[in-house]
């Protein structure tokens, strides 16, 4: 049956998890409850009445001798028997001391729903440390506060520990959400297209529980296939990544799609260096969900229409899609979409193509994608979605209608249905329209036949399975460490003032990492220029070493292709005066002589201290186009050879390195062991606070590549 999930159930006793009380309480207590319905304290207590909850619930009312017909109790310490859980839902100036209580009460467990924290202010801020704090003395898991709340849809426990309108139906699929107003609209939306939950969590401000900590039970949780997440802040980036990973590899892999929001420029004190100007929260963000395993997506309804995809249809084994439509324009536009998303539309073998010829129309066009045309009732579409899904050639099936007169809707619904009883191979559906279509609509989706209103939806819902079937293709490796000369950079990186090195400085500390950086030397007379120059050999370059000068061709502070001793003294004098006279208050240390690198492609490797992910690495397009086309990638530092693999082919610059239109390919392998080597200082040495190769210029094999310019800045 093709109903199941793609992911099955783990078998066994599940472990004890800390979080248990909070998902699965024999008891609750409703702390701060009112009687007036319509009210959050009244609706989250009457909810967990009504939601058929298996265990014991006691309402904490001061004032009042019972609610809904159930005894009330003055404080949560009146309570005679045991409270696995507490949902305090009094006013925020309340809230701690009802927190204290539950602590002396032996709770472990506890929902903050009131709002008043965080979010309002720095007194807020002050209020909300004071619960941590609580929470800390007497181990309590706290989810919350400022939240929708918990629910947990297994049978044996029914609990809506929440004042979400309705009790959600029962599904696979796990929701955490930062928002608890998104909650709401996301419980209406699932009830309308038929989509049930194991668990449904909205975490607030995240003063305990994070979703870090909510990934792990999910990890565990044999009720729950695939996870859902709504973030609106990071705060550890680095622990999200670790944790992701652990559930989205292995065994029992569980996929992760999430929205991440607040996609917005980086503040102007990022623009110091290449690297920070281009390393903004957001794009960093979406190469650590990459490397994590997280299919980042961008609505709602793209969260959904995969997950729905994913949670009802077995996995496919490769990409190739079989398109069956009555309408020609919307098949084009399927297969345009499919292509776009990166899905292949495959020749059918020929017996397919003789199969379809049997059993449709003359005028029917038997390639994929299959048109059974206009008039076409039920027995065109079983016929011809079983001979391609029996394809050799097809992985999955997509069936487009369009509601036209002859058209008998719900007969090739319950056709749809009864061939995906049997399939073994994924089927998606598109029956376009609104009205007309919705009684066949309402048979796949009871049928866990996913439905989309747009065919690009479902090639879209696709393509994100295909991420999620080669993220679990990919190894992932421990960092190794690369022999390098720490001593020699920590001496030079601890004894430097806050700033940039001196560029013979980071040359140095380049060199003692292993890159290939050319022969140099600092000199401080024409003198000492040109023996330099005649050691190192012609033709030579001069730059011009200052603390205060980072942009050298702006003051003139660059000579290229010198080509012998007289050129070398002569460029020496005038840069020196053309940097006196746009730089007058500039300190020279001396001029850097060294030879010329040979042409190559250009690329820029960086390094940056993100301060939710900590040490990142950037890869990219450099030299003067790195600003303008931005053609770069981000990921966590240090790095293992796959991650920098990954990194060199996730740009469009990868095509130059690889001898694009006939041209040298470059030492990809050397380009990969730098990645390796700059993701192992940045991580070596926290006072890097940024650092820029660039350019690299990778040059071919036989010439090998060679660090052109670098910058590196010292924090305090």
């Amino acid at each position: 049956m093709s109903t199941t999930s793609s992911q099955a159930p783990q078998s066994g006793t599940p472990e004890k998890h800390a979080l248990d009380g909070i998902f699965s309480p024999q008891s609750v207590a409703v702390l701060g409850v009112t009687p007036t319905p319509g009210t959050v304290p009244y609706d989250i207590f009457h909810n967990i009445l009504s939601s058929g909850y298996r265990g014991t619930v006691y309402p904490v009312a001061p004032g009042k001798r019972s609610i809904c017909a159930v005894k009330a109790y003055r404080y949560v310490l009146d309570i005679e028997d045991e409270v696995d859980q507490a949902v305090i839902v009094y006013p925020a100036n309340v809230v701690e001391r009802a927190l204290e209580q539950c602590g002396r009460k032996g709770i472990k467990s506890v929902i903050v729903i009131s709002a008043g924290f965080r979010e309002v202010g720095p007194e807020g801020i002050k209020r909300e440390q004071r619960i941590k704090d609580i929470c800390k003395e007497y181990g309590i898991s706290m989810v919350g506060p400022n939240c929708l709340g918990v629910i947990n849809t297994d049978p044996k426990v029914q609990l809506n520990a929440s004042f979400a309108r309705k009790m959600p139906a029962a599904g696979r699929i796990a929701f955490l959400s930062q928002s608890g107003a998104l909650c709401t609209a996301v419980l209406d939306y699932a009830r309308e297209k038929a989509i049930g939950f194991s668990k449904f969590v909205s975490f607030g401000n995240k003063a305990g529980v994070t979703e870090i900590e909510l990934f792990d039970y999910l990890h565990k949780d044999p009720a729950t296939d695939i996870i859902l997440l709504y973030l609106e802040e990071l705060r550890d980036g680095r622990g999200l990544m670790e944790a992701a990973r652990r559930v989205t590899r292995g065994e029992h892999a569980k996929p992760i799609l999430a929205i991440k929001s607040g996609r917005t420029p980086q503040g102007a004190d990022a623009a110091s260096s290449h690297t920070g100007s281009l390393a903004g929260e957001d794009a960093v963000c979406d190469a650590v969900f990459r490397e994590a395993g997280i299919i980042r997506v961008s609505s709602i309804e793209q969260m959904f229409n995969s997950a729905v995809m994913y949670t009802y249809q077995p996995m496919p084994s490769n990409d190739r899609l079989a398109i069956v439509t009555n309408a020609g324009g919307p098949g084009v536009m399927a297969t345009d979409a499919a292509v776009g998303c990166g899905l292949s539309i495959p020749r059918f073998a020929q017996s397919t193509t003789e199969k379809l010829k049997q059993a449709l129309p003359d005028t029917a066009n038997v390639k994929n994608p299959v048109d059974v045309i206009g008039d076409a009732r039920a027995d065109r579409y079983d016929a011809a979605l079983e001979a391609v899904l029996e394809d050799p050639n097809v992985d999955q099936a997509l069936v487009i209608l369009t509601p036209q007169s002859m058209t008998d809707i719900e007969a090739i619904a319950e056709g749809i249905c009864r061939v995906h009883e049997n399939a073994k191979k994924p089927i998606a559906c598109s029956f376009m329209g609104a009205s007309d279509v919705q009684p066949g609509i309402q048979l796949l989706q009871q049928s866990h036949i996913p439905h989309y209103i747009l065919p690009e939806w479902a090639c879209e819902a696709m393509s994100d399975i295909q991420k999620i079937r080669h993220w679990r293709q990919q190894s992932i490796d421990e960092p190794k460490r690369m022999p390098v000369d720490k001593a020699t950079a920590e001496r030079i990186i601890y004894a430097a003032e806050p700033g940039y090195l001196n560029e013979d400085e980071a040359l140095d500390v380049m060199k003692a990492y292993g890159l290939p950086v050319p022969e140099h030397r600092l000199a401080k007379s024409v003198d000492e220029a040109v023996a330099a120059a005649e050691q190192i050999g012609y033709p030579a370059v001069l730059r011009v070493v200052s603390h205060q000068i980072i942009h050298k061709s702006e003051v003139k502070g660059v000579a290229l292709d010198l080509p012998d001793a007289n050129a070398v003294s002569q460029a020496y004098e005038t840069m020196l005066k053309n940097v006196a006279k746009m730089a007058p208050d500039a300190t020279i240390d001396g001029i850097l002589v060294r030879g010329m690198i040979p042409t190559g492609y250009e690329i820029i490797l960086g390094g940056k201290r993100d301060p939710v992910f900590g040490p990142t690495i950037m890869f990219g397009l450099g030299g003067i186009y790195v600003a303008l086309f931005k053609d770069v990638t981000f990921a966590l530092a240090p790095m293992d050879e796959g991650t920098a693999d990954r990194m060199i082919h996730q740009v469009k610059a990868c095509d130059l390195l690889e001898g694009a239109r006939g041209g040298a390919c470059a030492n990809i392998d050397s380009v990969r062991d730098c990645l390796v080597r700059v993701g192992q200082l940045i991580s070596d040495f926290d006072r890097i606070g940024e650092l820029d190769v660039n350019p690299l210029i990778a040059g071919p094999a036989k010439i090998g590549n060679m660090v052109a310019d670098v910058r590196i800045r010292i924090t305090e």
